[in-house]
C-alpha cells in the first residue's frame, strides 16, 4: 500500500530506492556475486605491497638509484640475522658451526643473493664474542617478496636457536613478515563495539544487523578492490588495515543514518515502502554529499606526488564509495525484508510514541541542551575554542620522522634485533648513512679513502667502514655510523650538517659527487617533501569542500565556518597523538615506544578526518539549514536541528569513537597512531564542536549565517541535500522502551 500523497514524479533516488526493495533478493544476490567475483580475482592476483618507500627527485633515492647502477649484486633489499650467546661465546666451535649451518641453508632458498655470516669481512661480531651480525641479501626488493618464501628464509636461521643462543631477525623482510602475522583481532572487535552501540540505540537485534550487514559486504567488496589496485600502483602494508578502519566506521554510519530515517518515518504514518523511500530521498542524500567529501578529501592525497600514497588513496576511496552504494542500495533491500518487525513496530506502538513525542517534541534533551547553549552563546564558544587549542598546542612541536624497528611491539624478533645491534655495535649502527660517490675518474681510490678519512674524523661518527669501489670503478659507498639512534633528533642534525657543511668540502677536494642516503636520509627527505606538498594538498581539499557547502547551503559563512572548525579538531587529534606517541604519555598503556610521528600520518589524519568532520557537518546543517528555509527563526533552526539530529550524531561519533580505538589494540604502531588520531578527533568533533561550538556560533551569527550575495545566488547551480518531496519528521527518534 502507497502513500495516496506520493507525488506522480520521483527522484532518482526514489526510483533506485523502489527498485531494490522490489527486487530485494535480487539485489542482495547481486552484492553477493560482485563479493565472490572480487574475492576470487583477488585469491588469484594475490597481493603486492611494499615495505620500502621511494621519493624520486630526493638525494636519498639518487643515492639509491646510483647503488642498483653500479651495484647490480645489491639491487635488492638487506635482512640481519643477530645473534646473542647466552652462555659461552659465538666463536665456540660448535656455537659456530651451527650459524653457520644454518644460514647455508636460508641461503640455499631462491629469494637469497647472498649470505655474509658474522665470522665473514662484512658480518660483525663483538669483541668478547656476545653479539654478531649476519646480513642476508634479497636477489630483489622485499616490495616484489610477499611473507610465505620470507618465513621459510627465517625459519631455516632460526634453527640455531637453543638454551644457550638467542636468534632474532631484523629488516625489511623480518617487518614483512611481522604485519602478515599480526593481524589481530583489532577489526572484529570494532565490529563488535559498534554492534553494541547500533543495540543500544535500537533496541533491536534485527535493526542492529543491518547496518552490519550491509557495512562487511561493502567492505568484502572493496578489500577484493584494494587488491587488484596493489598491482597497478604502489600499496604500503598499512593500506588494507586503514581501510578496514574507515570502512567500517563509516560504512556504519552511512546504513545508520538510513536506518534511522525510516524508522522515524514509519513512526510519523508513513508505509514501509513509503518510508524506504523517503529515507533514500533525503538521508541517502546527505550519504552521498558526506561520502562525495571525504573522497574528495583521500583524493587530495594524490597531489602529494608520493607514488606509495596511490594505494592508500585510491583504496580508502574505493571502500567509501562501496559502502554509499550498499547503503543507497542493499539497505533499501534489507529494510523490505525485515520492514517494521525489525524493532517490533506495531500499529498500536506506533500510535503510542507518535503521541508521546508529540507532547514532548518541544522539551527534549537535545533541544534544551541547544537552547541552553544558545542562551550563552560567547563563554560556549570561547571555552569550546580554549579547549580545542590547548589540545592542539602539543602538535606545535611535533618531529615528523619514521620510527624504527625498537618501538616495534615488544616480544617481536624485529625489536629484539634492533636492540642487540644497539646494546652491541651502537644505537646508529640500525641507521647508517651511506655515502655514495660518483668518482670523477673511475677507480679513483684516493678520492674514496679521502671521503672516509674526513668521515672518521668526525665527531659524530663513532665507526666509519672501509670504502668499496664498484664493479666498473666509477662509484665509491662508505658506511658512517652516527653515535645515536635512527630516531633521535641528534641524529637528523648530523644528517644535515653532513649535507650542508662536510660534503661541499668533499666535493670541491676530490672532485666527486656525493649523495647521502641511508634510513635517516630517506626519512628526513620523505618530511621533507611531505611539507613542501602540504599547503598544496590542504588548499585544495578545503577549497573543493567549501565550495560544495557553498552552492548546497547557499551561504558563504558556513564553508568558512565549517572548515575552520574541522581544522580545529585535526589540530587537537594532532596534539592528542603528540603527547602520546612522541612524548610518551600515557604510551606505556599502548605498549608502543615513543618517538617521532610518521611524516605521512598528519596529512593521512587531515584527509580522513576533514571527511569525517564534513560528514557530521552535512548531516547537522542539512536539518538546521531545511528548517531556516521552512521558518526563517535562525535560533529556532538551530535547536530544531540539533534537536532531530542529536541522538544520530551521538550513536553514529560512538561507533567511529569505538571502531577507531579498537585499532589501537593491534600490534603495529602505524595502525594504533591511526587508530587513537581518528578516535580522538571524531571524539573532539562531536562532543564539543557539534554540542558546544556550533549551537553557540550559529546563535552569534544568527541570520548572517546564511548570508549570500544576490548576484552570485543568481550564478550558482542549485543542488539540494533534501528533497522538496520530503521534510524530515519535526522531532527526532526517541530512545527504544524499555520493555
Amino acid at each position: 500500500m502507497t502513500d495516496p500523497a506520493r507525488p506522480a514524479t520521483s527522484s532518482a533516488f526514489v526510483r533506485l530506492a523502489r527498485v531494490c526493495n522490489a527486487h530485494r533478493w535480487r539485489t542482495f544476490l547481486a552484492w553477493l556475486l560482485a563479493l565472490a567475483a572480487l574475492q576470487v580475482v583477488a585469491a588469484g592476483v594475490g597481493k603486492k605491497e611494499i615495505q620500502s618507500f621511494r621519493l624520486p627527485g630526493t638525494e636519498s633515492q639518487r643515492a639509491y638509484d646510483l647503488l642498483s647502477q653500479h651495484f647490480p649484486a645489491q639491487k635488492g633489499d638487506t635482512d640481519q640475522f643477530v645473534y646473542r650467546a647466552k652462555t659461552g661465546s659465538l666463536r665456540d666451535p660448535q656455537v659456530k658451526a651451527e650459524i653457520e649451518r644454518t644460514l647455508r641453508a636460508a641461503a640455499a632458498r631462491p629469494e637469497v643473493a647472498g649470505v655474509i655470516t658474522p665470522y665473514q669481512p662484512g658480518g660483525q661480531i663483538t669483541a668478547d664474542g656476545k653479539i654478531g651480525v649476519a646480513k642476508l641479501d634479497y636477489r630483489k626488493s622485499t616490495n616484489d617478496l610477499t611473507a610465505p618464501p620470507l618465513e621459510k628464509i627465517e625459519k631455516a636461521a632460526f634453527q640455531a636457536r637453543s638454551a644457550s643462543l638467542q636468534v632474532e631477525h631484523g629488516g625489511p623482510g623480518a617487518k614483512l613478515i611481522r604485519f602478515a602475522n599480526s593481524q589481530g583481532p583489532s577489526e572484529f572487535l570494532g565490529i563488535i563495539a559498534a554492534a553494541i552501540v547500533l543495540f543500544l540505540t535500537f533496541g533491536s537485534l534485527v535493526a542492529m544487523g543491518l547496518p552490519l550487514v550491509s557495512t562487511l559486504l561493502a567492505i568484502g567488496c572493496s578489500l577484493g578492490i584494494i587488491t587488484v589496485l596493489s598491482h597497478l600502483v604502489d600499496t604500503p602494508d598499512f593500506a588494507t588495515q586503514l581501510s578496514l578502519l574507515i570502512g567500517i566506521g563509516v560504512g556504519i554510519d552511512y546504513a545508520l543514518f538510513i536506518v534511522t530515517r525510516f524508522r522515524a518515518e514509519v513512526r510519523a504514518g508513513r508505509s514501509k515502502d513509503d518510508a524506504i523511500e523517503t529515507a533514500i530521498d533525503t538521508a541517502g542524500r546527505t550519504v552521498v554529499f558526506a561520502a562525495i567529501t571525504v573522497v574528495i578529501a583521500l583524493l587530495g592525497l594524490l597531489l602529494l606526488g608520493l607514488n606509495f600514497m596511490h594505494g592508500v588513496a585510491l583504496g580508502a576511496a574505493a571502500t567509501v564509495l562501496s559502502t554509499m552504494f550498499a547503503a543507497l542500495t542493499v539497505l533499501p533491500a534489507l529494510i523490505g525484508g525485515a520492514g517494521t518487525k525489525m524493532d517490533g513496530l506495531t500499529k498500536k506502538r506506533v500510535a503510542r510514541r507518535a503521541a508521546k513525542r508529540a507532547v514532548k517534541a518541544e522539551g527534549t534533551g537535545w533541544a534544551r541542551w541547544s537552547l541552553a547553549v544558545q542562551r550563552r552563546p560567547w563563554p560556549a564558544a570561547l571555552l569550546s575554542i580554549v579547549l580545542l587549542l590547548g589540545m592542539a598546542i602539543p602538535a606545535l612541536s611535533i618531529r615528523l620522522g619514521s620510527s624504527d624497528a625498537g618501538v616495534d611491539p615488544p616480544g617481536s624478533t624485529t625489536r629484539a634485533a634492533y636492540h642487540l645491534i644497539a646494546d652491541g655495535f651502537g644505537a646508529g649502527t640500525n641507521g647508517a648513512f651511506l655515502m655514495v660517490a660518483k668518482l670523477a675518474k673511475p677507480g679513483d681510490r684516493a678520492a674514496a679513502a679521502t671521503i672516509a678519512a674526513t668521515l672518521r674524523a668526525d665527531k659524530d661518527f663513532t665507526f666509519v667502514a672501509p670504502y668499496a669501489l664498484s664493479p666498473d670503478g666509477a662509484v665509491a659507498t662508505i658506511n658512517a655510523y652516527p653515535r645515536t639512534g635512527p630516531q633521535d633528533e641528534r641524529t637528523t642534525t648530523a644528517l644535515k650538517r653532513v649535507r650542508n657543511d662536510v660534503r661541499p668540502g668533499l666535493e670541491q677536494k676530490t672532485g666527486a659527487t656525493i649523495e647521502v642516503g641511508g634510513y635517516t636520509a630517506g626519512a628526513e627527505d620523505f618530511s621533507r617533501v611531505v611539507a613542501s606538498k602540504l599547503p598544496l594538498f590542504v588548499g585544495v581539499v578545503v577549497l573543493l569542500s567549501a565550495l560544495l557547502l557553498l552552492v548546497v547551503f547557499r551561504s558563504v559563512v558556513i564553508p568558512v565556518k565549517a572548515a575552520a572548525m574541522n581544522l580545529l579538531s585535526i589540530g587537537a587529534a594532532l596534539g592528542f597523538v603528540t603527547l602520546i606517541f612522541q612524548d610518551g604519555h600515557g604510551a606505556g598503556l599502548l605498549g608502543i615506544g615513543t618517538g617521532p610521528i610518521e611524516s605521512f600520518v598528519p596529512v593521512l589524519m587531515f584527509a580522513i578526518v576533514f571527511g569525517l568532520s564534513m560528514d557530521y557537518e552535512v548531516f547537522l546543517i542539512s536539518r538546521v539549514h531545511e528548517e531556516w528555509e521552512q521558518t526563517g527563526d535562525a535560533s529556532g533552526s538551530v535547536a530544531h536541528g540539533v534537536q532531530s539530529t542529536g541522538k544520530v550524531i551521538t550513536a553514529a561519533a560512538s561507533i567511529m569513537v569505538l571502531v577507531f580505538a579498537s585499532f589501537a589494540l593491534g600490534d603495529d604502531r602505524i595502525i594504533k597512531l591511526f587508530g587513537v588520531g581518528l578516535a580522538s578527533a571524531v571524539f573532539f568533533d562531536a562532543v564539543i564542536i557539534r554540542c558546544l561550538l556550533v549551537p553557540a556560533l550559529m546563535e552569534i551569527l544568527g541570520r548572517h549565517a546564511w548570508y549570500l550575495p544576490a548576484w552570485l545566488d543568481r550564478r550558482m547551480p542549485r543542488l539540494a541535500i533534501e528533497s522538496s518531496e520530503h521534510r524530515l519528521p519535526g522531532v527526532p527518534e526517541p530512545a527504544p522502551d524499555a520493555a
